[in-house]
């Protein structure tokens, strides 16, 4: 699902804590350019379904998500 799509930065936030791995999203889609595909490597379970709540809220656009072994890979697409 996600491996069909160019990420252009990824962030490794495994062993990180709600919200860690939300955060450093937030502060990577900050400085990324409109169109910028970000993978957000993820351990914490609660990421799974926070951070795709948080990228509708913030109009982004949820790519998808895969689980890998122990952990997830969130993508998204920074929309403006």
């Amino acid at each position: 699902m996600t491996n069909n799509v160019e990420v252009t930065r990824e962030i490794d936030a495994r062993g990180s804590f709600c919200p860690g791995p939300m955060m450093e999203l937030i502060r990577v889609i900050r400085s990324a350019q409109v169109g910028d595909v970000i993978a957000i490597l993820s351990s914490d379970q609660g990421s799974r379904k926070d951070i795709p709540k948080w990228v509708a809220k913030a109009s982004h656009e949820f790519i998808g998500v895969e689980s890998l072994d122990g952990y997830d890979r969130i993508v998204v697409k920074k929309l403006h």
